[in-house]
C-alpha cells in the first residue's frame, strides 16, 4: 500500500503540474490565462503565501468563507473540540447538537425567523428555500434578480445568467428575470402563481450592488399582497459585511426566508443554513424528512456555527467593520481621483467594496495586476468592469493601508 504525502510542491509550476495532471488541465491553464500563477500554500490571519513563499492579502474571501481570516483560532479550537467527542453524526437522528446551532444562529436573527435547516452549502440553501416556497405556496413561480448569482445546481442554475447557465439546458422551469432595483418591472412579474420572490440583498456576482431606496420595502409589500415568499440569500453579505449582522437590517425590512453560508463555517468546515418562520415551518408537518442530505447538519459544523455566532456577541466587531469599511472607501476615492482615465468610481457597504473600471477589459487587467502585485481580487462575473474587494472582517487599519498602496500600484501599472 502507498503512502500518502503530505509535502506540497516546492514551486508553483511543480503545483500546476499536480493540478493538471490530476484535476484537470484545462483548468490549469485557465488559472494561468487570467494571471493566477500562484498556488496557494500556507495562510493566516488575512494573507496567503503561495507554494514559494510569496505574500497575497486576499480581498476575495472566498465570498466570506474568511470573515474571521485564514485559520481563526476559535473556530479551529471549536471544530478540534467536537472531533475530541464525535463525529458528524446522521443527518436522519434527533440531534441536540444541531438544535444547538440552530438556537444560537436564532439569536442573531430577528422575529419571526426561528427555525433552521443546515445544508452542507449555500446553494443546497438554496434549493431547499426554492422547495419550500413552493410547497407552502402551493405555487410554481419564482421571481430573481438579473446578474444575481445563488449557485449553480437545479433551482439557482436557472437563475443563473445566460453566460453561466446556457450549456445545461433545459432548466428548471418557472424562473422569471428582472432588472435589480426596478421596483415596476417586480410588480409586473409576481402574481398569483409566484411562489417567492428571491434576490440577494447585495447581488454580489453583479458587482456588489447596493438596491434603491425603498427597494426591499416595495419587495415586502409586493409579497404581502400577493402571498408570495420573500426569500433573501445572504451567503455573502450577511453575517457582519456590510456593518450589520444582516445586510436586510440597513432596509428595515424582515424577508420570510433568509439563507446563510460561507461565514458560518469559520473558514474550517462547509456549513450553511436556510432560516425561516412558523409559515415556513408548517410545511413540515406533511412531509418532516423533505430533504435527505447525508452531510447536512453536521454536528460538527453546528459546533462551528455556535462559536461563529459568539463572536457577533461583541459589539466592537461590527463596529471595526464600519470604520476599516469607512477607510477603505477613503482610499478609494484617492485612487479613483488619481485613474479616472481608468476607474469610474466605487460603491458598497462595509467591507464588501467593488470598483469600477471603465471597461470589462481593464476590470480583466485590474485583476491580473492585483495579482502580480499580491492582491487576491477578482472582477465580477456577471459585471465584468468590476472588481470586487471582500477582506476578512478582522483586517486591521495597517492592512487596510497596504491594501490600498498594492491596488494603487496594480492601477497605475495597468
Amino acid at each position: 500500500m502507498s503512502v500518502a504525502t503530505h509535502t506540497l510542491p516546492a514551486t508553483n509550476d511543480e503545483g500546476f503540474e499536480l493540478i493538471a495532471a490530476h484535476l484537470s488541465p484545462h483548468k490549469a491553464a485557465a488559472y494561468r490565462a487570467v494571471g493566477m500563477d500562484l498556488v496557494q500554500g500556507r495562510r493566516e490571519g488575512v494573507r496567503v503565501w503561495d507554494l514559494e513563499g510569496r505574500d497575497y492579502i486576499n480581498c476575495r474571501s472566498s465570498g466570506g468563507v474568511f470573515n474571521f481570516g485564514h485559520m481563526p483560532r476559535f473556530s479551529a479550537e471549536a471544530l478540534t473540540a467536537a472531533l475530541a467527542e464525535h463525529d458528524m453524526g446522521d443527518w436522519l437522528l434527533p440531534s441536540a447538537r444541531r438544535a444547538q446551532g440552530a438556537d444560537a444562529l436564532e439569536r442573531l436573527l430577528p422575529d419571526p425567523l426561528r427555525y433552521t435547516f443546515f445544508t452542507a452549502s449555500g446553494a443546497e440553501a438554496v434549493e431547499v428555500a426554492c422547495k419550500l416556497a413552493r410547497s407552502v405556496t402551493k405555487r410554481p413561480g419564482f421571481v430573481c434578480a438579473e446578474h444575481g448569482y445563488h449557485g449553480h445546481v437545479g433551482f439557482s442554475l436557472a437563475m443563473d445568467d445566460p453566460p453561466l447557465s446556457e450549456r445545461y439546458r433545459p432548466l428548471t422551469p418557472g424562473i422569471t428575470r428582472v432588472p435589480f432595483g426596478d421596483v415596476a418591472a417586480l410588480r409586473d412579474a409576481v402574481g398569483s402563481d409566484t411562489a417567492a420572490v428571491i434576490m440577494e440583498t447585495i447581488p454580489a456576482t453583479g458587482g456588489y450592488l447596493v438596491p434603491p431606496g425603498g427597494y426591499f420595502a416595495e419587495m415586502r409589500n409586493v409579497c404581502d399582497d400577493t402571498g408570495a415568499l420573500m426569500i433573501l440569500d445572504e451567503v455573502q453579505s450577511g453575517l457582519g459585511r456590510t456593518g450589520r449582522v444582516w445586510a436586510f437590517e440597513h432596509f428595515d425590512v424582515v424577508p420570510d426566508v433568509v439563507v446563510a453560508g460561507k461565514g458560518l463555517s469559520g473558514g474550517v468546515y462547509p456549513i450553511a443554513a436556510c432560516c425561516f418562520g412558523d409559515r415556513v415551518e408548517s410545511h413540515f408537518s406533511e412531509d418532516p424528512f423533505f430533504h435527505p442530505s447525508s452531510y447536512a447538519g453536521s454536528e460538527l459544523g453546528a459546533r462551528v456555527v455556535e462559536a461563529v455566532a459568539a463572536r457577533y456577541e461583541d459589539p466592537g466587531l461590527l463596529e471595526h467593520v464600519v470604520a476599516m469599511g469607512e477607510r477603505l472607501a477613503a482610499g478609494l476615492d484617492e485612487l479613483v481621483a488619481r485613474h479616472p482615465d481608468k476607474l469610474a468610481g466605487h460603491h458598497g457597504l462595509g467591507l464588501m467594496r467593488a470598483l469600477d473600471t471603465r471597461s470589462d477589459l481593464l476590470g480583466l487587467e485590474l485583476t491580473k495586476q492585483c495579482f502580480a502585485h499580491g492582491l487576491l481580487a477578482i472582477f465580477a462575473f456577471n459585471r465584468q468592469a468590476t472588481l470586487q474587494i471582500m477582506p476578512p472582517l478582522v483586517i486591521s487599519e495597517t492592512e487596510v493601508d497596504e491594501v490600498l498602496e498594492r491596488l494603487g500600484a496594480a492601477a497605475a501599472a495597468i
